[in-house]
């Protein structure tokens, strides 16, 4: 997000060294010479358009340069920028607008700057700041409110934790709407880095991801596990990796060994936060501990950050033990632009996450699902997150997702989908068995589906549970074998 300390660096990166690199996109370098120049384009642009100074904007996050470039502008203006998904469209774009109070929607292109009026009324939000969406993975999404020293602060520590400089190359594999870029795509600029955008129409291929590292070499790699199972399975290997940063869903075990065979050379990171609270736990991964352990930490909280465990009658637990994840944290945005939703999860700067976790004798933190994701089957509450990590940590399973689908007799039977590893010989009865090992006989799925493809997912690179949920007829008459 460009700040005002964001555009200070900027400005500093583009007075020192104006020639080097800043961005990669489309098969062209763009020096932080020539990404100045788009920005006085867009400063321009902007004034001449006469907007009113305190009515938000929106940017819809197409990726390109030139969308980079009005961000800087209008942070440099002290104007609040609503940057919804690329993807949204034109109805579902204006409901947003409206929503929020966007009068104008702006987009960059390489021929200039287009405007179209959204019909809202406008609402009166002065001062710079970014708002973005939550990935409405568990509901609505919710239009979080950035804070700006929340970002000051959380650009500042990626770039020491990561060794973002100059020298960096950062892959940007996220959207842009996404708040992933305030560490691969902002932190980098900030720091003089070169940043590698990934084009959102290659996002899913393989073998182009790939030929796009060994090319341009990033240093530092943030992803999700989506974005490794594609590079590894197009066989790649990219040894000049000096940071890999799990993080946006569970990465399985079988993934993570083939990690660890494509980057060797990599300090591997898992990343976990939200869009309200930034990144808020770090966890160096020992691939070794994750196997005897049999899951991923999310590991302990970072410098600066106050955690709290909630039993489910609202009770601190201390030392060992499970609950709900509250955090306190300098990262944190102002809170949502609907304040009548912040009484439900903000109190005293405490967020109340809704991810349940684990917290053992060492301090080390696991997640174990969400406190939306819990159903009844027979009677008996379960946590379908809880039970997708145990089909996970199954050797011969690549990807897994179990969801619960209504049932006149049980309540809710559970069905969960699972792409097999290659040549693993996997069948239902045998991740039965697993299951069956490490879970009550009521969080054992009903059905396992086996497929050949890849699990969908959603822009943000989550399993999409929805599109899952409507192939239910298929799985709940017993174990399928291969769809």
């Amino acid at each position: 997000m460009p700040t005002r300390s964001f555009c200070t660096a900027f400005r500093e990166q583009v007075r020192g060294r104006p020639d080097a690199p800043a961005l990669f996109w489309a098969g062209r370098q763009i020096s932080y010479r020539d990404l100045a120049h788009l920005v006085v384009a867009a400063e321009r642009a902007l004034a001449d358009l006469a907007l009113d100074p305190e009515l938000p904007l929106c940017v819809p996050a197409v990726k390109s340069p030139e969308t980079i470039a009005l961000l800087i502008a209008a942070f440099a203006a002290d104007r609040r920028v609503l940057l919804p998904s690329a993807s949204l469209g034109s109805e579902s774009l204006t409901r947003l607008s409206a929503e929020v109070g966007c009068a104008h929607i702006l987009r960059a292109t390489p021929d200039g700057l287009t405007v179209r009026a959204s019909g809202a009324d406008g609402r009166r939000l002065p001062g710079a700041g970014l708002l973005l969406t939550t990935s409405g993975s568990t509901g609505t999404p919710k239009v979080v409110d950035l804070a700006a020293d929340g970002v000051d602060a959380f650009l500042a520590w990626a770039g020491r934790a990561f060794r973002i400089g100059p020298d960096a190359r950062v892959l940007n594999y996220a959207p842009l709407n996404f708040d992933l870029c305030l560490l691969d795509v902002w932190a980098a600029l900030a720091a003089g880095a070169c940043v590698e955008l990934v084009d959102p129409d290659r996002a899913v291929d393989g073998a182009w991801l790939a030929e796009l590292c060994r090319d341009r070499k990033p240093t530092v790699v943030q992803a999700v596990p989506l974005f490794f199972r594609l590079v590894t399975e197009a066989g790649g290997r990219f040894p000049w990796v000096r940071d890999v940063l799990l993080t946006g869903d569970v990465v399985p075990l079988a993934l993570l060994d083939r990690i660890t065979d494509a980057f060797p050379n990599a300090r591997l990171w898992n990343v976990y936060g939200c869009t309200e609270t930034n990144d808020s736990f770090l966890c160096r991964v020992d691939p070794d501990e994750v196997r005897a352990q049999g899951a991923m930490p999310i590991g302990h909280p970072i410098d600066g950050v106050e955690v709290s465990v909630l039993d489910a009658d609202g009770a601190e637990v201390t030392g060992a033990g499970t609950g709900e994840l509250v955090v306190r944290t300098p990262f944190r945005a102002r809170g949502y632009l609907d304040a009548r939703l912040d009484a439900e999860r903000w109190r005293d700067g405490w967020f109340r996450t809704g991810d349940l976790v684990r917290r053992d004798a060492s301090g080390a933190y696991f997640l174990t699902g969400r406190n939306d994701h819990q159903v009844k089957v027979r009677g008996v509450r379960t946590n379908l997150q809880e039970v997708e990590q145990v089909v996970l940590a199954h050797p011969g399973v690549l990807e897994a997702a179990v969801v619960a689908v209504p049932d006149s007799n049980e309540g809710n039977v559970l069905l969960a989908v699972v792409r097999p590893t290659p040549a693993s010989g996997v069948n239902g009865l045998h991740l039965r068995l697993h299951c069956a090992a490490a879970l009550p006989r009521t969080a054992i799925p009903g059905a396992f589906e086996l497929v050949d493809e890849a699990l969908p997912r959603t822009s943000t690179g989550k399993v999409d549970r929805n599109a899952l949920r409507a192939r239910r007829g298929r799985a709940l008459a017993g174990t399928i074998e291969r769809s």
